[in-house]
């Protein structure tokens, strides 16, 4: 039986806006829909301009679940961040890794599998690029 690729959560990191494009145009041409296509900055007006360029969503109360969205009106950026990447699966130690990554300028593009993540629960089957060396 054949596994659907659209079902995998899949997070590629990105230094430019141009690179993210591709890489959503990339994803897009694997059957994943713009509703599981998110990119993330650590700037607020940068995530929302690059979500804009690309014509993705934001990680929102849908995928974060409202407990979480309330929470994240009183979080830093790094935390809220964090806690956004968690809800669509991303281990804490892989979502705080990511999230050094955005300190650092980069861009996270994320094709979501679908399934939504509370609490410790994560998605073991990710796959990073670059791969985390661990």
């Amino acid at each position: 039986m054949a596994t659907n690729v659209t079902s995998a959560t899949k997070v590629h990191t990105v230094s430019t806006m141009q690179e993210a494009k591709e890489q959503v145009r990339s994803f897009i041409a694997q059957g994943y829909t713009k509703d599981q296509l998110f990119v993330l900055a650590h700037d607020k007006d940068r995530t929302e301009r690059l979500a804009e360029a690309t014509d993705t969503e934001r990680i929102g109360l849908e995928e974060e679940g409202v407990v979480t969205a309330v929470a994240n009106l009183f979080r830093s950026r790094g935390k809220e961040l964090r806690a956004k990447m968690q809800s669509v699966g991303i281990r804490a130690s892989e979502a705080e890794r990511l999230e050094k990554e955005l300190d650092r300028d980069k861009i996270v593009v994320i094709a979501w599998g679908g399934k939504p993540y509370e609490n410790d629960d994560y998605d073991p089957l990710i796959s990073y690029y670059p791969p985390f060396l661990i």
